[in-house]
């Protein structure tokens, strides 16, 4: 075997065939003698050969992949002659980036690249998750799922429909992956604000999951997104010729709860009961129903319901430390009673409850506004959620004079309606209280119930404000600089879902969610605080969720949640060890042996 350290001065290769010498561009990788860059880096074992390697996000490189590499694996002459470290790759991929205007032409570009190099992909998004976040996730994805016709490349988990029934076990034999650990179903009738999306909603569990990894470190190959079509009532799908879902009606009832208790099951039998299952945008009567009928027989959760509460009350908790008094001291007027809404309230009232007041006197402090106006008790046809937060008191109509009369100390809109926050609103809540809380919650940014410039201005910068999807900084002629909060999910189901997988947990209590909640909180600085920020930078999102499965993990020991013994004694430690690295890996030649006549090297 030709040694292959690397020597002083410039390195030629030729192949056996070859008619010429090729300058080597990077020291490849040998036994004995490491480049800078692979020195240390994982080794990993694999199979396949040839032309499936390069076509394998999972273990492709591109041009990263060392010559010896090249030459066992059987990729030499598949690739251009040159090697590029990663650092050099997302060089590349940030420069095709630049040159696309509009964030749709963004989003295909970074989810192309999910398809064809996985490692580089998450490579990209964690070197600025605060310029990324907003493509692979909201607004963008929203977009995204209008036109996952014209922007669908190439399956990225799996459909299944309501035509499947009967089939779902052999369904799921169809992915490639065995070691399954999460999952993100969506039936795709509530996408974001944008309602009912059919089968194009395969958008938000894609996003969902590339956060696990992005943002929690959740390994993707452990990670499968769902997508149940069971038709579209939305009647411009169904017209259009190009829309890739069932052409046909929702299918409700008991057929549809068959569908879901078919497919629930099907994924324990196959993953095992602690696999985690996040349902995600469906429609305000199945997510509440479903949650109840699963929440104490899987491991589920509903990030719409849960997630969303969670980072609410993360930010109310932040916003406590300016108005420097406890959360029974408020009062919340809620515009929207859907799921965001009924999460949110339930867990304010379990930290009331945590603080010391009773459950009756917390329901007290919440009023909540749907299409019919305030929720009052004797009202008709008031489901079991919004009974429960029904106020004893006269009939109004707006939300206008909900706030005029009921004086509130914050308002959360969660129900999707565009300006709901209006001028007169922001004004009187700025006169009514010192520091006004107001969380502009719904997404997409075109759903937002005000704008972070209409809150600051309207309430001559005493306004604490957080929204679900992000806004720039606003500075006021007063010379004041305010960078708004975005109370964004991401805060909370990467973090949540990795110390979930951790230790095994079974069952996922809403107390998990309040400390998640408390763990988020306790990361906004004093100086966040002072910029308008109500959440932690989201450049740290990362650590942010490492911390919160940290606490999970702790949490879940000491209440006897956790499957996985013995107990870790060192659970940072643990955790740790579990997140997925960007990094390449080298692939395993050790046992290798070049013959002679393969190649040969040239010193110049």
């Amino acid at each position: 075997m030709i040694p292959l350290c690397n020597r002083a001065g410039r390195r030629l290769l030729r192949v056996a065939g070859a008619s010429q010498w090729l300058p080597l561009l990077s020291p490849p990788l040998s036994r004995g003698c490491h480049s800078g860059e692979a020195r240390g880096a994982p080794s990993k074992a694999t199979k396949k050969r040839g032309y499936d390697i390069t076509r394998n996000p999972h273990l492709n490189k591109g041009m990263a992949f060392t010559l010896e590499e090249r030459l066992q694996l059987g990729i030499h002459g598949l690739l251009p002659p040159c090697f590029l470290s990663q650092d050099v790759q997302v060089l590349r991929v940030m420069k095709s980036y630049e040159t696309k205007s509009s964030d749709l032409d963004k989003y295909i570009i970074l989810m192309t690249l999910q398809d064809r190099n996985e490692k580089l992909f998450y490579k990209v998004l964690t070197s600025d998750i605060e310029r990324f976040m907003p493509i692979v996730y909201t607004p963008t994805v929203g977009l995204a799922c209008q036109q996952y016709g014209l922007a669908f490349r190439r399956p990225r988990g799996l459909f299944i429909t309501i035509h499947d029934k009967g089939h779902i076990a052999t369904m799921l034999n169809s992915w490639p992956e065995e070691d399954i650990k999460a999952i993100v179903v969506t039936d795709g009738e509530r996408i974001l604000g944008l309602g009912d999306l059919g089968s194009y909603g395969m958008g938000i569990p894609v996003g969902k999951l590339a956060l696990y990894t992005a943002c929690g470190g959740v390994h993707p190959q452990q990670c499968l997104p769902v997508l149940l079509d069971v038709g579209t009532d939305n009647e411009a799908l169904l017209n259009d010729p190009l829309y890739i879902g069932l052409k046909h009606k929702r299918v409700r009832g008991k057929q549809y709860d068959e569908l879901i208790d078919e497919f629930m099951q099907a994924v324990t039998n196959k993953y095992g009961m602690n696999c985690l299952i996040q349902f995600e945008d469906f429609a305000n009567a199945n997510a509440f129903r479903l949650l109840n009928k699963y929440r104490n027989r899987y491991c589920t959760f509903n990030d719409d319901i849960q997630g969303t509460a969670s980072v609410a009350v993360a930010g109310i908790f932040a916003a406590l430390r300016i108005t420097k008094n406890k959360l029974s001291d408020h009062k919340f007027v809620f515009q929207g009673a859907g799921e965001a809404a009924m999460g949110i309230a339930q867990l304010i009232v379990m930290a009331m409850e945590k603080e010391g007041i009773s459950r009756e006197d917390a329901i007290k402090k919440i009023w909540m506004v749907d299409s019919k106006g305030l929720i009052v008790k004797g009202r008709s046809h008031l489901n079991h959620e919004k009974e429960m937060f029904a106020q004893d008191h006269p009939q109004m109509r707006t939300l206008e004079e909900v706030v005029q009369r009921v004086k509130p100390t914050a308002i959360i809109g969660v129900a999707a309606i565009a300006g709901a926050f209006t001028e007169k609103i922001l004004k009187d809540m700025a006169s009514f209280n010192d520091r006004p809380i107001v969380f502009a919650l719904s997404n997409p940014t075109s759903k937002a119930e005000c704008t972070a410039e209409q809150c600051y201005h309207l309430t001559e910068g005493r306004g604490i404000f957080a929204s679900g999807s992000p806004f720039p900084k606003v500075t006021l002629a007063n010379g004041q600089t305010f960078f708004p909060g975005q109370g964004n999910n991401a805060y909370v189901f990467p973090g949540v879902a990795l110390g979930v997988i951790a230790c095994g947990v079974r069952h996922i209590s809403d107390d998990i969610f309040l400390t998640t909640a408390e763990s988020i909180a306790e990361e906004v600085t004093e100086e966040h605080l002072a910029e308008g920020r109500l959440y932690p930078p989201l450049s740290t999102i990362r650590e942010v969720s490492f911390k919160i499965a940290v606490e999970i993990v702790d949490y879940a020991y000491k209440h006897n949640l956790a499957s996985w013994y013995p107990e870790p004694e060192d659970k940072e430690a643990f955790v740790k060890a579990l997140i997925y690295s960007t990094e390449y890996e080298s692939f395993a030649i050790d046992n290798y042996r070049w013959p002679q006549a393969a190649m040969h090297i040239q010193d110049v």
